[in-house]
């Protein structure tokens, strides 16, 4: 099981973390492909050429220059549409995370979520009450490294277990209500006329 070093208050403490999946909650059911001697299928890749067959692991990736060159991932350096080398970020696992800043419920539920981990450890009892008391606390966290660091957060559910969240900010773009279409009806107000010209066919 992983652990990951947290600091607050001055306090530094070490928790353990474990993945928390759908597998976990509801279990989980494969799917076996036999042949006839009932012995198990493997799934391979045919090639181009129509006729050769490629076992696991024989595929990968390359990374070649302009000029058609083999080039090494540790050679490559990001940079952002500007131009500009960004500066990749260390793994979450091998330095201490500080857990000054707290997010508000409305912060939270603005981001989408991918990971859930359930968290276990000797927490300060200040962290504790906070933790009991509804506070959310955020950080950025990245599991191996990277460029773009996600979103964690720590927060205790009502059976006081703790969980770290991970997620990256949802982007939520507010288009507005569709403009209610007008038409002069008569005095009379025959409705009549109105569904005659609905047509159910595009619903």
């Amino acid at each position: 099981m992983p652990s990951i070093t947290y600091s607050h208050g001055g306090d530094e403490f070490e928790c353990r973390f474990s993945k928390v999946d759908r597998s976990k909650l509801y279990g989980r059911v494969g799917m076996e492909a036999l042949d006839e001697n009932e012995d198990t299928c493997h799934l391979v890749t045919l090639s181009s050429d129509g006729k050769t067959l490629i076992p696991p692991g024989g595929t990968a990736f390359g990374y070649l220059s302009p000029d058609g060159l083999w080039r090494k991932k540790a050679d490559l350096l990001p940079f952002n549409l500007d131009g500009e080398e960004l500066e990749p970020v260390s793994s979450t696992l091998k330095a201490t995370t500080s857990l000054e800043e707290t997010a508000t419920i409305e912060e939270y539920l603005s981001h989408k979520f991918r990971l859930a981990y359930n968290v276990e450890g000797d927490m300060p009892e200040d962290l504790k009450g906070k933790l009991a008391d509804g506070t959310i606390f955020k950080f950025p966290f990245s599991y191996r490294g990277g460029l773009n660091p996600d979103t964690g957060f720590l927060l205790q559910g009502k059976d006081e277990t703790v969980w770290m969240i991970i997620g990256q900010p949802a982007r939520i773009s507010f288009v507005g209500f569709e403009a209610a279409v007008s038409r002069d009806v008569d005095d009379e107000g025959d409705e009549g006329d109105l569904d005659d010209l609905m047509d159910f066919g595009i619903m």
